[in-house]
C-alpha cells in the first residue's frame, strides 16, 4: 500500500524510486519492500517531505 502510493507519486513527478532512495540515503530497494515490511514513520515522513505531499497521502 505505502509503496504503491510512493511509486504513483514518483511516476507523476518523473522521479525514479532509485533516485528517491539515493537522494534520501536509503538502502537500495528498501522502498520497494514497503508493501511487505512497513517502514518507520520517520522514513515515510522523509519521503512525504521529499515529494512535497502530506504524509497522509502516502498512508491512504
Amino acid at each position: 500500500m505505502i509503496y504503491d502510493n510512493v511509486k504513483k507519486l514518483c511516476d507523476q513527478k518523473g522521479i525514479s524510486i532509485w533516485r528517491l532512495e539515493r537522494d534520501l540515503g536509503f538502502s537500495n530497494r528498501s522502498v520497494s519492500k514497503w508493501n511487505d515490511n512497513e517502514p518507520g514513520i520517520r522514513k515515510v515522513q522523509k519521503v512525504a517531505d521529499y515529494l512535497g505531499v502530506p504524509i497522509e497521502k502516502l498512508l491512504e
